[in-house]
This record gives C-alpha cells, sequence and structure tokens, in this order.
C-alpha cells in the first residue's frame, strides 16, 4: 500500500533501512530486531548516544519506502484510515457520554502509558467542565504503576476480570489494549472478550509488529494464541466491529527495548487519535484525515524541538551517569503528568538496564488523589512504592549527598514559588541539579529560578491547536467564542490594532507572531475574565506567583464563578 504523499515532514527522516528487508533477521518481530543505526552504540560517547537515539526515533515519522514497501507506517493510507474510524467511534462516546468509558489497558510500560493517557484527557475533560471519559487497566493493579512488577499477573483471565470491574454497568466502551510486540496476555484477553460481548465492548489493538509477527505461542490460562485473536479482530475490522492499529515504527535503538521507541510511538498515536476526536466534536464535524495529520505534523516538532536541545542533553546524560559512577542516585521530581513520566522512567531503567530501584527514581509534586483507581494500593507498600511529594521531602531530601544529582521537570504554568523552594532546598545537600523546563511561546522563567540552575534543557513549544485553545478559552471564561477569538488575536498583534486583512490572514501567520510574544494565552483569559485591557492584563499576570495562580484570582473576584453561564454585560474596555 503507497504512503500518503499529502503530509510534508517537519524533520529529516532516514532513508529506509535494511530492517525492511524481509530477509533481515526474519526469525525476529520488527520490535526485536536490532537496529543497524545503532549497531555501535556500545562505543558512543555521550553526544553520539543522543544522536543515534534521534534518528532511532525519526524513524517513527517515516512513511513507507517506495523501493521496499514492505510493512505499514503511520503515515500508511489504511493506519490513517483506521485512526479516522477509531475517533469517529470515540466521538460517539463524547456525544453520549452517559453510560459510555474508554479504557486503556496494558502491561508493564504499556499499563503505563495507558494511566498516563487516561490521567492527562479526564483533566482535559474537567478543564472543559466534562465528567471523567476514560479509566485505565495496568497488569498488576496500581503498584505496577510506580514499581517494576513485569509479569506480575499478566494473564488473559486476569485481564478480563479487571475489564469487567471497571466496566460494570456501562453500556457502550471502547477498549485500548496496548501491547507493542503484541504479545500480552493481560490484553490478549480482553479483546477475545470484547469480540465475543460486541453489544457492549469495542475493541482496539495497538501494537507495532505486523500481525503475522504477533506472539503464537499457547497462552497459559487461554484457548487462543495473540496471532490467532489479532486475526480475529482484522476480519472484522471490515464490519469496524474491532480495530488494529500497527504500523511499524523501526526496531529499538537499543535491541528489544520496546519501552522506548514503542512507548512514545503509543502516545503519539493514542494522542493524536483522541485530540482528533475531542477537536472535531466541539466543532461538529467528523474526524478527519487531514486533522490527524496536522497533530501528527505537531508531533515531528515535538521531535525536532527536543533533539535541538542535544547538547545540553547529552550533558545531562553525562552528570547522571557520573552521579551512577560514584555509586550515587539519580532522582527525577516532576510536577502534576510530568511527575508520572518521572516516575514511569524511573521504573524502566530497572528492567532496561538492570538498574536497582534506588538508582533511578521519580517523585510525582501536586495532588494525585484523584489519579489512580485503587489508590490504597499504594499506601503503606515500602520504599519501593514511594513516589510523592511527601516521600520526597521525608525520604529521600535528608539523606541527599554530593554525588547524587535531581533533576528538576516541570512547566512554566506550575507553582514556580513551589519549584523554587524545593530546589533550594536540594541544593543546600547537592550542587548536582539539573532543569528540564517546559513553556509555550513567549514564557520566559523567572531569573531568580533561572539562577539557581547550573544547567536548564529549556523546551519552548509552539501554540498548539490553535482552534482548540480558543475552545477551551471560551468555555474558561465564559465568554462568546467570537469574542475569545477576537480577544486572542488582539493580544498576538498587540499593541497593532486589527484590521480586517489581519482578521482574515490564515491561522499559521497568527502561530508565526505569537512564537515572539509572551504568555499569550494567559494574558487572552485574564483579559477575558477580568474584562480589562492587555496592559492590565499583563501587569496582573506579572504581579502573580504564577498563571495558575493569577487565574485563580481572577475566577474568585467579586461575581465570578468556576461553570457560570456566558457573562452578560458591557464589552470590555477597548484594547
Amino acid at each position: 500500500m503507497p504512503g500518503t504523499k499529502r503530509f510534508q515532514h517537519v524533520i529529516e527522516t532516514p532513508e529506509p533501512g535494511k530492517w525492511e528487508l524481509s530477509g533481515y533477521e526474519a526469525a525476529l518481530p520488527i520490535t526485536e530486531k536490532s537496529n543497524p543505526l545503532t549497531q555501535d552504540l556500545d562505543k558512543a560517547d555521550a553526544e553520539q548516544i543522543v544522536q543515534l537515539l534521534g534518528q532511532c526515533d525519526a524513524e517513527i515519522f517515516q512513511e513507507e519506502g517506495q523501493v521496499m514497501p514492505t510493512y505499514q507506517r503511520l503515515y500508511s493510507e489504511s493506519i490513517l484510515t483506521t485512526m479516522v474510524q477509531v475517533a469517529g467511534k470515540v466521538q460517539e462516546v463524547l456525544k453520549e457520554p452517559e453510560g459510555g468509558l474508554v479504557v486503556l489497558s496494558g502491561g508493564g510500560n504499556s499499563g503505563r502509558m495507558a494511566f498516563l493517557i487516561s490521567v492527562s484527557f479526564n483533566q482535559l475533560m474537567k478543564g472543559l467542565g466534562r465528567k471523567p471519559l476514560y479509566t485505565y487497566l495496568i497488569a498488576g493493579g496500581d503498584r505496577s504503576v510506580v514499581a517494576s512488577r513485569e509479569g506480575t499477573e499478566d494473564s488473559a483471565l486476569h485481564g478480563i476480570e479487571e475489564l469487567k470491574k471497571v466496566a460494570t454497568g456501562k453500556k457502550r466502551v471502547i477498549v485500548i489494549g496496548i501491547s507493542v510486540g503484541l504479545s500480552a496476555p493481560f490484553v490478549a484477553g480482553q479483546m477475545d472478550y470484547c469480540m465475543d460481548n460486541p453489544a457492549t465492548f469495542l475493541p482496539v489493538l495497538v501494537g507495532f509488529n505486523p500481525v503475522n509477527m504477533a506472539r503464537n505461542d499457547p497462552i497459559e490460562d487461554w484457548s487462543s494464541t495473540f496471532r490467532q485473536i489479532a486475526e480475529r479482530m482484522q476480519k472484522l475490522q471490515e464490519k469496524q466491529e474491532a480495530f488494529v492499529l500497527n504500523p511499524a515504527v523501526g526496531p529499538e535503538g537499543l535491541s528489544g527495548s520496546s519501552r522506548m521507541k514503542g512507548g512514545s510511538a503509543t502516545k503519539i498515536l493514542l494522542e493524536t487519535l483522541l485530540l482528533a476526536a475531542h477537536k472535531t466534536v466541539d466543532r461538529g464535524i467528523a474526524a478527519s484525515q487531514r486533522c490527524l495529520l496536522e497533530i501528527l505534523r505537531t508531533f515531528e516538532r515535538a521531535h525536532q524541538v527536543t533533539y535541538s536541545q542535544s547538547p545540553k542533553i547529552a550533558a545531562l546524560m553525562k552528570q547522571a551517569s557520573t552521579s551512577l559512577e560514584k555509586k550515587g542516585r539519580v532522582y527525577l521530581v516532576g510536577w502534576q503528568t510530568l511527575g508520572v513520566i518521572a516516575i514511569m522512567d524511573g521504573v524502566e531503567c530497572i528492567h532496561t538496564f538492570g538498574a536497582d530501584y534506588r538508582d533511578v527514581r521519580g517523585f510525582l509534586i501536586g495532588d494525585h488523589s484523584d489519579m489512580f483507581n485503587q489508590r490504597t494500593e499504594l499506601l503503606n507498600q515500602g520504599p519501593q512504592f514511594s513516589f510523592s511529594q511527601e516521600d520526597f521531602l521525608t525520604s529521600i531530601l535528608p539523606s541527599l549527598t554530593e554525588i547524587d544529582t535531581v533533576v528538576f521537570i516541570f512547566t512554566l504554568d506550575d507553582n514556580l514559588t513551589e519549584v523554587q523552594m524545593l530546589v533550594e532546598q536540594v541544593k543546600e545537600k547537592t550542587a548536582n541539579i539539573q532543569a528540564l523546563a517546559h513553556s509555550t511561546v513567549g514564557q520566559t522563567l523567572p531569573t531568580p529560578l533561572k539562577k539557581l540552575f547550573p544547567s536548564i534543557v529549556s523546551i519552548t513549544w509552539p501554540l498548539l491547536f490553535f482552534e482548540y485553545e480558543g475552545s477551551f478559552i471560551q468555555r474558561f471564561s465564559g465568554q462568546p467564542k467570537a469574542r475569545c477569538i477576537e480577544t486572542l488575536l488582539q493580544v498576538i498583534h498587540f499593541p497593532q490594532p486589527l484590521s480586517d486583512d489581519i482578521r482574515a490572514a490564515p491561522i499559521s501567520f497568527h502561530i508565526q507572531l505569537a512564537h515572539e510574544k509572551e504568555q499569550v494565552i494567559p494574558v487572552a483569559l485574564l483579559s477575558l475574565l477580568c474584562r480589562c485591557a492587555i496592559p492590565e492584563a499583563q501587569a496582573q499576570l506579572a504581579a502573580a506567583p504564577s498563571v495558575c495562580e493569577a487565574v485563580r484570582s481572577a475566577l474568585s473576584g467579586p461575581g465570578r464563578k468556576r461553570g457560570a453561564d456566558p457573562l452578560e454585560g458591557p464589552e470590555p474596555t477597548p484594547l
């Protein structure tokens, strides 16, 4: 099947490599093959390792080779068509959420990815004033989210039992089973059960091997192999009663470690699909390949932006490796969902690199009380299951030494006063601190916080999903859509007044200008909430300790309440 040519790549992807030849390591599925790009990885220094991994990650976005169209890829027509169809099914649940549920499920890293995505999209829905619609399942339960328990209860029957529990009383359940290598019994049983109960369940299988490479060994507590289940799903896909999404993204940079590129590809594929469903349903239109391609282009930019920081990433690698060589520890401290990613990274080091659980550990700063299905499973389980802010302050901080490294991972929308306080406490124990700071265009790290770090990996993202951001501002501010768009454009082009030509310009023009502005979205939101001019909104934002605090203050002001009906009253002060 020829790849789509309607997409212009943002990054340079490698030419199709010899791993795509049918005879290359023929006995192995793609996810277990060695990658020719990294055959000398063990001889590479830090800078070279980052470069090689960047090239491997770029293979995610590679189109089918025209000379060797062996495997379908992320941009293949067949994959995009299936993604559109699944997005349409998600839309149906979004339109009639009562009795509906979207379940993301997997074992090990795939289960942790299911957790991360479900938490992120529930937070998105909460921000839009809707009830959570997503949940997750992971083999071994919630303890497997924060600790390495690979293989624990990874059985077909266990997967079915857990699915039945979360689906009790639901009328329509989409089950997205994630198994990078198409091999996990936990997912296999769920997919089979869904096909046997089509009145309620719709199964969607996500992995990165062709179906004929799915594991064909007997499953101990089940009558079908994974390959047989996947083949059955392929047949039902013709009637849209089951779906298989399995583009090839190439072998891992570290052979067989599908928690690396496989994890990234899982996130890219599912977030693209789900964001497309949300974006289009809000606009009252069907999901389309065009919408998918716009989002995939954004993920390509994310790859480009990330690896543009390669020298600093390599320096961070060197610092972490120096600590480990000296028998020190590496601690990843992240805020909100970045804390979830920090936990995932720490846990994955155990099986990927043979690390002890104490070598690299992640901690989540912020409230996590509504993230987990069974939070009680995590209480009093011992140090291996410790991950909270309190755990870091009481168990880790007092014992930090000068050979330890602490990496702080946050966005500029987080409580930066809290970030600064914790950094100052850590710096009294060790000078080996690093920052991975995420921001959107126009945001800048406050100077007092910036001065605390000897090195900062600063990732600045472009304004993404312009229309979706506008929808968020509309719902959050309670203002009509037209007024929200007008205010957003005024902030982008301030101090230049808006003309008809500017209003009619393409979105890309506004995004390019916004890239050079500071805090576009927060300023527009404050201007709407407070009915004030742009300079006043900018001043309020500058005086607040964080964006969140500025918005909270505006929401709690006289006459304001969350979830209020669209505001009545006079127009805002001319801007």
